[in-house]
């Protein structure tokens, strides 16, 4: 009995007090977990990886061929063919270690980011509604911004780990194919522009995520939703731009729009980007700040009728 008294009577808190920002934190870390669970999850990271050993590969195999091969004649299915002529087709991804390498990389990056967002939307955010646990988070000494930015932080996290950490990746692998010293002070630029490119993507889906998620809940509305933005409003933005003549049009793509705003953190010459004609940077950093403060007052309503009610 004496034991069992010591075991149920009441123990104070002795760990260090904290604020609730640090709340924030926790509610990320536990979202991570909770996602990592999930053998999906695990998937899609791999093929996430895939596009990140095609770019790390390929632009190792460019500068090999220019250096070793760049003027002999190799047999392919027995033709002869100029070696040049094998790196021809990669050309267009620009593997060099130039503004365009990185942002081609996290642009093809997105094609996975779609899947992992509508995953991560639908199961760390949708299912506190589906299943009433947002209630017990905002009885906890948390103020609603906090479960918000737990939230932002956790799809954060999986956003940069996707893009930009093998970004910067493929830019120290650059530095060791060229000339490193010349390289990196060089090109030292592209370093900051890839934190910042990762920065507006962070920013940007990190709240459009968990406001969607909010919106609709579940994994197949999600997916639609993200297909939608990734797939049907990029075509659908071109035959604007073509029917139209007005390259204002490609505002509406929001991928289109991100991936101006990182070239511009990349400092790339607009008159390089394809497809061409594109808005100028300001007008995407404006766009894209337009779908953050939407999502900002969406999810002010809907968090804040939570609370009312309970």
């Amino acid at each position: 009995m004496a034991q069992t008294d010591t075991l149920l009577r009441y123990r104070p808190w002795r760990g260090t007090a904290r604020g609730p920002l640090f709340a924030s934190t926790a509610l990320a870390r536990a979202s991570l977990k909770l996602l990592l669970r999930r053998r999906l999850m695990w998937g899609l990271f791999a093929l996430a990886l895939l596009v990140f050993f095609f770019f790390f590969y390929a632009q190792y195999l460019v500068v090999w061929i220019a250096n070793q091969l760049a003027t002999e004649t190799v047999r392919f299915a027995g033709i002869p063919v100029n070696a040049r002529n094998i790196t021809r087709f990669l050309d267009r991804l620009a593997l060099n270690g130039t503004d365009h390498t990185f942002g081609n990389f996290i642009w093809y990056q997105g094609y996975v980011l779609v899947i992992v967002l509508a995953l991560a939307g639908s199961v760390l955010v949708g299912n506190d509604f589906s299943h009433g646990s947002l209630p017990f988070y905002l009885s906890k000494p948390i103020g609603r911004w906090h479960y918000v930015l737990g939230k932002c932080l956790a799809i954060g996290a999986l956003i940069n780990l996707l893009t930009t950490v093998p970004a910067l990746v493929l830019w120290l692998e650059a530095g060791l194919l060229y000339d490193w010293k010349s390289y990196y002070l060089d090109n030292f630029t592209l370093l900051l522009g890839i934190i910042g490119y990762g920065l507006a993507l962070t920013v940007t889906l990190s709240p459009l995520t968990v406001a969607t998620a909010v919106l609709v809940r579940r994994t197949v509305p999600m997916a639609m939703i993200w297909m939608g933005l990734f797939v049907l409003l990029p075509m659908l933005s071109s035959w604007l731009v073509e029917t139209l003549k007005d390259e204002r049009w490609r505002l509406i793509d929001l991928w289109n729009d991100l991936y101006l705003c990182g070239l511009s953190c990349l400092s790339a010459d607009p008159a390089t980007i394809r497809p061409q004609p594109q808005p100028e940077y300001w007008q995407a950093w404006v766009a894209t700040s337009t779908v953050i403060g939407a999502c900002v007052l969406y999810l002010r309503r809907r968090i804040q009728a939570v609370e009312i009610v309970q």
